[in-house]
């Protein structure tokens, strides 16, 4: 199994899952995936749709609201960092 790094883009995130992009070609439908997001780590994922630079990704457990919270903070703090 390879594994690698890749620095995306989230676009949505939910309790369930999420949007990504990235450059094209970065993940194929059934990849699992691990994320951290502001320093802290989302459910383990698998990609269920690839659109060019867009990805889904459906969590295989539901992330607390309380967290969901923390990690749009922390998206919308590294996005305003740009």
């Amino acid at each position: 199994m390879n594994s690698r790094e890749i620095f995306v883009d989230v676009l949505d995130i939910s309790e369930t899952g999420c949007k990504l992009r990235a450059s094209s070609g970065f993940a194929e439908v059934g990849d699992r995936v691990t994320m951290k997001v502001g320093g802290v780590h989302a459910p383990v994922g698998r990609i269920a749709w690839v659109d060019d630079r867009r990805a889904g990704v459906t969590f295989e457990g539901e992330i607390h609201s309380a967290v969901l919270d923390h990690l749009c903070s922390a998206n919308d703090a590294i996005h305003k960092k740009r």
